[in-house]
């Protein structure tokens, strides 16, 4: 039987980037950075600001702010949220903080 050029069995030169694939998707899957507390309230303020120019884009100060206090308390329990700093990755905070829509931003979050 012929061997291939280095002596070996050709196994490992198939296996070894196999295992080098491995290894690596094993580690970045522990490298999902999640965000800070102080990150998550940032993203419900952006939330709110985004519900509020979409409802009310023609009321007065007061109001937006009135309703951006409502909206930051409801969205707080909100599924998309309450978790947040434990589910929340960094990647899906930049891509909620570049929203344009509500609509977007918990796109962003699924």
């Amino acid at each position: 039987m012929k061997r291939p050029p280095g002596g070996g069995n050709g196994r490992a030169s198939i296996f070894s980037p196999l295992v080098v694939a491995l290894v690596l998707l094993a580690s970045m899957s522990g490298c999902r950075q999640k965000i800070s507390p102080s990150q998550c309230d940032q993203m419900l303020d952006h939330f709110a600001e985004l519900v509020v120019k979409e409802r009310f884009a023609d009321a007065g100060p007061e109001v937006i702010s009135a309703e951006q206090a409502r909206e930051r308390r409801e969205a707080k329990t909100a599924d998309e949220f309450k978790n947040c700093p434990t589910q929340v990755q960094a990647n899906e905070h930049d891509c909620a903080m570049k929203a344009e829509t509500s609509d977007a931003l918990i796109k962003c979050l699924e």
